[in-house]
């Protein structure tokens, strides 16, 4: 079947328009800023440190979730034990800086067993030929810690990202990259360790926007829906969202792809 339009498509820049997030090689720079624990699932410290940081997010700062369900202060919920979890610590600091998870389905019962099921019901989350079960999974909880939101005055969001959202080069006092690149890339690299194929997620437009102009394009399952505000229920194959990233914006490519070491069999390289 044709895909439908891609989310904020049309509204993309001409490349000679394009600002630049850096003019040194981006993922370096990431790397030096910020250590990158892709999957601290089985590493409990690091993972009670992504649960605080979600408490704090998702309990305190925007009341998502009822903070006293959680006296020890860690969110969860019945799909953590299913998903890869990743925490980016700031090297200088040591402060946490952001965390995000990618749910897989539940092998017994794949219909059903992600978040978005409950949430969305176009008929092309359960087309198997457009999303299929076996290797998909959805990206949830994504979120970045108030104090580096305020640093690199990004929006009060969990994802950081407000309506006019544009990139900037950054100055000698601003050299922190914007910090969901880091969380993107851990995406990228769980999902191909694991054989995930698939994304869906139900996002802010504005953080669609702002994945649009990274190169990274999803595709509308139905219309907006209401859940802690508006969201738009979407979907994305990895392998097809990586080549046209990689014509479009190579240098961004570098980063979701660790410089070439998390490339997905099939997708397309550098030639």
């Amino acid at each position: 079947m044709p895909w439908p339009p891609e989310v904020g498509s049309r509204a993309q820049p001409a490349c000679s328009d394009r600002v630049d997030i850096v003019t040194e090689d981006l993922n370096r720079l990431i790397h030096s800023f910020f250590e990158i624990h892709y999957d601290v699932s089985e590493q409990p410290e690091l993972l009670h440190e992504a649960l605080r940081l979600r408490y704090q997010v998702y309990c305190v700062e925007h009341a998502f979730e009822d903070p006293t369900a959680f006296t020890d202060e860690l969110e969860r919920d019945v799909y953590d034990d299913r998903a890869m979890h990743t925490l980016l610590v700031h090297r200088a600091s040591g402060l946490i800086a952001g965390t995000v998870r990618v749910i897989r389905t539940d092998p017994e019962r794949p219909v059903g067993s992600l978040p978005i099921d409950g949430l969305c019901r176009a008929a092309e989350l359960f087309d198997e030929s457009v999303c299929p079960r076996a290797t998909l999974a959805e990206i949830s909880r994504f979120a970045i810690s108030k104090d580096f939101r305020r640093r690199v005055e990004d929006a009060p969001t969990p994802a950081g990202v407000g309506q006019n959202w544009t990139e900037r080069k950054p100055t000698e006092q601003r050299r922190i990259p914007h910090l969901s690149l880091g969380l993107l890339q851990a995406m990228v690299c769980n999902s191909m360790s694991a054989g995930v194929t698939h994304w869906v997620a139900e996002m802010e437009p504005a953080l669609l926007r702002m994945l649009a102009k990274l190169g990274m394009h999803w595709r509308k399952l139905g219309p907006l829906i209401e859940f802690r505000g508006k969201r738009q229920p979407c979907y994305t194959l990895v392998d097809r969202m990586l080549d046209r990233m990689l014509a479009e914006r190579p240098e961004i490519w570098s980063v979701f792809t660790d410089g070439e070491k998390c490339v997905p069999e099939g997708a397309n390289r550098p030639s």
